[in-house]
């Protein structure tokens, strides 16, 4: 029977980071992948796909509305082109992984496994190999409430959508999270007609109020037909004749047919196959493995990472996550827990929504005092000039020093934008840290300016000069 020091179930953000850091460490490792395309749900399946088709939707939505810089444009898809250059780009990226998970550095074992003991687990093949240390990183898988008829119809999940190689003429999107709300607008923008059903009283129910009434108001204003506060009560398909749903809202029964349907009513862990039970691995009742602050299980020796573990489904969470967990069963010493006091997280729909560090909701729950401030896109001139009107900066501080907490952007490149915090907020800077730099005028980045000087103002005497309050061009605007 094989032995190693660590193996790794799954090659993908987690698994494979964890492998590469153990090996450098000196441990003998294996990774375990059945799958039938390597590399993870990121690369394949995930965040490369999709915002390789999201921004292709982006320059056509932009070329559609060139009328409003003054342009004579026509914008039209070609999904066969849009899919090819998807394919091209994920294919460079997935042979790139591919290498290195076949680089020789650690064993990769072309397999599924499931436990028969807390160190064995037996292969597909039949064979079975032993390990001092593990690590579960399987990932996720697409959940299937329990709704009369979803179960039975033949609705399309977000890899049959990163698929399409053409336009579907109707899609009703169940969901309202992340994957929901990007590949709804993408479908829309591409020539779909996009109905969505959110269960929640608003979409993207994780993040604020305010932000989420910003997207929908956008969602809505490009022509998706959205219900919120909706209660799904059945789902039917019938060939050629495409899907009814019925739900409820605002006390009535509602019903809604298109010719796809899409699940996007979430993901859960993927740990069904592995005999969870054999090693002495406790779970949630989702399936979401449990682990302390070091990724170990119920059995110490026992590693898990990503999406299968939590707390959030973020690929930079996850190489943290696998990163820690191997160097803990390397014995590293002085090593520190994964800090999701600065989780960082942007959602890819445009506007884009992005946050980093502690949100309103966790501060008021846990009675921590703040100060926020906020400064809209829409009186602000670079987003005005660029037509990105849609949104907000949001920033949390600590009333008397004015430590930064936590940040909200969204709008326009609201990804890109949420990282000028990313640096402060890892080294504990103040609103007062941040005005002594300099902000470049006219950029979208010189918003961020706004809110700060406000928090700045409201705790007056500051430790340091605040860089003065720009001068409005007329009521309302500042230049």
């Amino acid at each position: 029977m094989k032995s190693y020091d660590f193996i790794a179930i799954g090659g993908g953000s987690a698994g494979f980071n964890a492998a590469r850091v153990a090996v450098a460490l000196g441990l003998r490792t294996a990774i375990i992948d059945g799958a039938r395309e390597l590399g993870g749900l990121c690369i394949l399946r995930g965040c490369m796909p999709s915002k390789t088709l999201l921004y292709s939707a982006e320059v056509l939505h932009l070329a559609q509305k060139g009328a409003i810089f003054g342009l004579k444009t026509r914008g039209q898809v070609d999904m066969k082109a849009v899919h090819a250059r998807k394919l091209k780009i994920i294919g460079e990226f997935a042979e790139y992984r591919l290498k290195a998970l076949e680089s020789g550095k650690f064993d990769l074992i072309r397999s599924h496994a499931r436990f028969v003991g807390p160190h064995t687990v037996e292969l597909s093949t039949g064979e079975r190999i032993r390990s001092r240390h593990f690590l579960i990183g399987t990932g996720s898988k697409v959940s299937t409430p329990a709704v009369p008829g979803l179960r039975e119809a033949p609705f399309w999940t977000s890899d049959d959508i990163l698929d399409l190689d053409f336009v579907p003429k109707s899609v009703i999107v169940l969901g309202g999270g992340i994957v929901a709300c990007e590949l709804a607008q993408f479908l829309n923008r591409i020539g779909s007609r996009v109905t969505q059903v959110q269960r929640s009283s608003h979409i993207l129910r994780d993040h604020s109020p305010e932000a989420a009434v910003v997207v929908e108001q956008a969602l809505r204003d490009e022509g998706i037909e959205l219900f919120t506060a909706t209660q799904l009560q059945q789902v039917k398909h019938a060939a050629g004749r495409g899907f009814t749903i019925e739900f409820m809202h605002e006390g009535k029964v509602v019903r809604r047919q298109a010719e796809r349907l899409f699940n996007a009513l979430g993901r859960e862990p993927n740990v069904a196959g592995l005999d969870l039970g054999a090693a002495g691995v406790a779970a949630r009742p989702n399936g979401q493995i449990i682990t302390d602050q070091w990724q170990q299980t119920s059995q110490p020796h026992i590693y898990a990472a990503g999406d299968c573990a939590g707390p959030v489904e973020i690929v930079h969470i996850a190489i943290q996550q696998g990163e820690l967990a191997a160097r803990h069963a390397a014995g590293v010493g002085d090593l520190k827990p994964v800090d999701y006091s600065l989780l960082l997280n942007v959602v890819f729909t445009d506007p884009q929504l992005a946050t980093i560090g502690r949100s309103e909701r966790e501060l008021e729950q846990e009675r921590t005092p703040f100060l926020k401030a906020s400064y809209p896109f829409n009186d602000h001139g670079k987003s005005i000039l660029m037509d990105a009107n849609y949104g907000h900066v949001k920033v949390l501080a600590a009333p008397k020093s004015g430590r930064l907490l936590g940040a909200e952007i969204v709008g326009k490149d609201a990804g890109e934008l949420i990282h000028s915090f990313s640096g402060p907020l890892a080294m504990r800077a103040t609103v007062f840290d941040l005005l002594r730099a300099p902000w470049y005028h006219p950029t979208l980045a010189e918003i961020i300016t706004y809110p700060l000087e406000e928090i700045a103002d409201t705790i007056g005497a500051a430790p340091v000069k605040v860089a003065p309050k720009r001068r409005r061009r007329h009521p309302g605007r500042r230049a």
